[in-house]
């Protein structure tokens, strides 16, 4: 698999992961060896794997997890780190998204995820079935 589908694939997985409250594919998916950080909607930034790990462990075994779904994924590679642009939709609310991954040892990990509030994107006004989409 080439670079980009490699990088789409994992952010895939990542909301694949979040979706299905999957705590031990989402921490798979984190890097190990490099640095690591989180901003969540609201919340301040996180740094470090053991301090990330514990906030998606918060939020996917809680009672509010969301049904996310990720649309209109962009990856961008510069040599061994690439970033995603996505917006994830939750209901009927859109964020914008960056996810910044890091290719180590041969397989991409995640290094950073944001997410944070943005106006609707028209693009994403209609319901895509194949992408769970709720938005009508």
């Amino acid at each position: 698999m080439s670079d980009r589908p490699a990088v789409l694939f994992v952010n895939e997985a990542f909301y694949d992961a979040f979706r299905a409250r999957d705590m031990a594919t989402m921490d798979a998916l984190w890097a190990r060896e490099e640095p690591v950080s989180c901003i969540h909607p609201g919340w301040r930034a996180i740094e470090g794997r053991d301090q990330v790990m514990e906030s998606w462990e918060g939020i996917l075994t809680g009672d509010s997890a969301p049904d996310i779904y990720c649309r209109n994924a962009e990856a961008h590679l510069l040599g061994d780190m690439a970033y995603v642009i996505c917006y994830e939709v939750i209901g009927n609310t859109v964020l914008v998204a960056t996810n910044v991954l890091r290719r180590a040892a041969g397989a991409w990990h995640l290094v950073h995820h944001q997410a944070g509030p943005c106006d609707l994107p028209p693009e994403l006004l209609e319901s895509d079935e194949d992408q769970g989409g709720a938005l009508q």
